[in-house]
């Protein structure tokens, strides 16, 4: 079984990738709530450094963690000396871009959305180009430490921090 950390891919030789639970990264917009302490509600952009600063807490290294593990790690650190029993939620309020280029009108990094295929992310860079290959796509994942290009089908999905290159057709 083979595992990337951005979404917490995972997949059999044979299986395309399905998603299990996102993983926050670099650049994605969360919003941490807890129930009755506006105080302690925050919204931010994850930096580079991976580290946010919660009051109380200090700073959390949060990137590669799910938006429940925060919920926990937050919730643990604020019970007890801070709050009884508290009530926290995250939200991911803005993913990071994928990235598009190559055969593709506007090429350029775009916002994520859930569910979205390789098709859908053609179509907000403007679609194909006349000498686009529509088999020859290619994606570099974010976590992959081997840089290594898949091929991709344009229903496959697409990741937060994707980097796809519709490569040139040769009638």
């Amino acid at each position: 079984m083979i595992c990337l950390p951005t979404i917490a891919l995972c997949a059999t030789a044979d299986q395309a990738p399905t998603a299990i639970a996102y993983q926050l990264g670099v650049g994605d917009k969360i919003q941490i709530d807890v129930y009755d302490e506006p105080d302690l509600n925050v919204t931010t952009t994850l930096p580079e450094s991976g580290t946010i600063s919660y009051p109380f807490l200090g700073d959390l290294k949060i990137t590669g963690l799910t938006p429940k593990q925060v919920e926990q790690l937050i919730g643990s650190g604020l019970k007890g000396s801070y709050l009884i029993d508290p009530k926290v939620s995250v939200t991911v309020l803005q993913y990071r871009p994928f990235y598009i280029h190559g055969e593709v009108k506007q090429s350029g990094g775009y916002p994520y959305q859930p569910g979205l295929s390789l098709r859908k992310a053609v179509s907000l860079a403007g679609g194909f180009t006349e000498r686009a290959s529509q088999t020859k796509i290619t994606v570099i994942r974010e976590k992959d430490n081997k840089q290594k290009s898949l091929l991709i089908k344009l229903d496959d999905l697409v990741y937060p921090g994707d980097t796809i290159t519709v490569e040139q057709s040769f009638f």
